[in-house]
Parts: C-alpha cells; structure tokens; sequence
C-alpha cells in the first residue's frame, strides 16, 4: 500500500517525537509517497526549530542522515488541480499539493496536522489516524 505522507510525519520520526514507534508501525510495509514540496519543507522545519533553539546544528545533521535512509518516493502532482483543491479547502497550496497527492494516487494521508486532515476528510481523502 502506498501512503502519503507530509512534512509533520518526517520531523516527528526524525526528533524522535512520541508518536514515533505509531508511526513507524504505521509506515511499516508500506511505500512512502510525497509531493515534492515535501523535500524543501523539512528544511524550512529544522531552520525553525533551530532559529527557536530547539536543535542544534549537530542535531539536524544527525537527523539529515537518518532522512536519507528514509525511502520516501518524491513525486509531481498537477499544479492545476493543487490550485483548485486550495481555492475549494480555502487551504495554502503546500497542503493543497498533498492532498492532491492522495488523490493522485489513491492512497491515504497520514499527518500530525489536524488542520490538513480535516481538510482532506472534506475532500473524500482517507487520513489515516495516529492514536
């Protein structure tokens, strides 16, 4: 089964957040799919965690390199749908392009963000639940 998977999902697994061993067990046989946003919003969250000094740069080097073992297929979605989902959601386009992710390629949204989540359900996007 393919998941799609954002940002949130990343950086929790990487800074060994409590959710972790959920969500591993969640991702586990499974193939990981993302938008290729994705990739530069993992950036932009370890340069906000460092600018609140909530990492340190030896951290982020070390969860750089676990990022690396993580088999995360980076894929295109349709700029145009993505457009349109946001104007329907009323939601910026980075999340806009992981739902049209899912869409895309039938598969479910895993996301720690209960905003995207909700927005997705009201689209008709499985999310898959983290309890």
């Amino acid at each position: 089964m393919e998941i799609v998977t954002d940002t949130s999902i990343i950086i929790a697994v990487l800074t060994s957040a409590a959710e972790k061993d959920r969500l591993v067990d969640i991702t586990r046989d499974s193939r990981i799919i993302a938008p290729a946003s994705v990739h530069w919003e993992i950036g932009n969250a370890f340069s906000s965690l460092l600018k609140r000094r909530l990492i340190t740069p030896p951290e982020i080097a070390e969860a750089l390199e676990g990022y690396e073992d993580i088999p995360i297929r980076f894929v295109d979605v349709d700029l145009s749908a993505s457009l349109q989902i946001a104007a329907e959601l009323s939601v910026y386009a980075y999340d806009a392009y992981l739902i049209a992710c899912a869409r895309q390629h039938n598969a479910p949204l895993l996301t720690l963000d209960h905003g995207l989540a909700r927005a997705a359900k009201r689209i008709g996007v499985q999310v898959l639940e983290v309890t």
